[in-house]
């Protein structure tokens, strides 16, 4: 369907101004009624001087000034250097106050085998996953950006029940997240940009409570698949603290196919307690990092063996399983 606003924004100069010019019109006859009604007051002569003529309000010059500035409502929140995938550097400066007080003092981040990640170039994190709103992501990309700074934003791979909510969807666009197909993890890898995938996909977004951290069976994600073609490294991740910031009791399917979502959460404080009951929990956060695995070597094996592709998939879950365990071991309580 055709955008009605391109019609105007596409028309000639001279085309916008005959249609404004009956409104021009009017506005001069106003600006003559009112100085006629109110005529300003004549300025004091001092002697030697020539009298001063006095100043008359600009009202079309109010007029364009107006129709300038609705025009660019709500556009002054973006920056210009938003990238085709909708990152926005401006957005992530102003939420960096806040991801700092949630990674450093809420919820107490750590990071152990940073060590281990390659100095340069395109890599793809796999990690276990949790939760509706994509805390994990986020956490880990923000960590990131601190602890390598030239590096690029990471960006974060989202199925499309989340990636594509009316309201959701331009804020974590411009958080870095990305839509996961395959095309899109061709293109930022072979842009040099980090990626970070969900292969549980949505068996990770509904997991309930007393699953937590039991890591469930990875999908067949584009971002391994697009890895193996480019001989990316793959980096596992064990991400201990998400699965607990918002514990699901269980999902009301029936009632959020009613609201038009897939699936309504339901928490201990949502949504009993209204918006309130979506503050995350202060539970303590460990994130380990795995050695980086070598998928080009499984590009040669998969040409000799389309099935090659699936047992990587699986030694990722083992990895990511074992970073898991560890990170609980090393975290001890939940809360301090």
């Amino acid at each position: 369907m055709d955008d009605p606003t391109d019609d105007v924004a596409s028309s000639p100069p001279n085309a916008r101004s005959r249609d404004l010019a009956p409104l021009r019109e009017a506005l001069q006859k106003l600006r003559g009624e009112i100085d006629h009604r109110f005529p300003p007051a004549e300025p004091a002569e001092s002697a030697g001087s020539a009298s001063v003529e006095p100043q008359r309000f600009d009202w079309i010059a109010l007029f364009d000034e107006l129709r300038e500035r609705l025009g660019q409502l709500g556009v002054a929140e973006r920056s210009n250097e938003v990238d085709s995938f909708g990152l926005d550097p401006m957005t992530l400066e102003r939420g960096r106050a806040l991801m700092d007080f949630l990674v450093d003092r809420y919820w107490r981040v750590e990071i152990r085998g940073a060590e281990r990640l390659p100095d340069a170039g395109p890599v793809v994190f796999v990690a276990n996953h949790a939760g509706v709103i994509p805390w994990d992501g986020l956490v880990f990309a923000h960590c990131l950006a601190r602890e390598r700074l030239g590096w690029p934003r990471v960006r974060i791979l989202l199925g499309d029940p989340r990636v594509t909510l009316p309201f959701a969807q331009p804020v974590l666009a411009r958080l870095g997240v990305v839509r996961a197909c395959r095309e899109n993890a061709d293109r930022l890898l072979s842009q040099g940009k980090p990626v970070l995938a969900f292969p549980e996909g949505a068996g990770g977004v509904t997991k309930v409570f007393r699953d937590r951290y039991r890591v469930r069976r990875f999908e067949r994600g584009g971002a391994v698949e697009a890895a193996v073609r480019q001989g990316v490294p793959l980096v596992p991740l064990g991400i201990v603290g998400a699965e607990e910031v918002h514990p699901l009791l269980f999902n009301a399917s029936t009632v959020g196919r009613a609201l038009g979502v897939p699936f309504l959460p339901v928490t201990p404080s949502f949504p009993a307690l209204g918006p309130l009951g979506a503050a995350p929990l202060p539970v303590k956060w460990q994130v380990e990092v795995g050695e980086p695995m070598d998928a080009g070597a499984f590009e040669a094996a998969r040409a000799r063996d389309e099935r090659r592709t699936p047992a990587l998939e699986e030694a990722l879950r083992d990895r990511v399983r074992a970073l898991v365990a560890r990170g609980l071991s090393a975290r001890g309580s939940t809360w301090f």
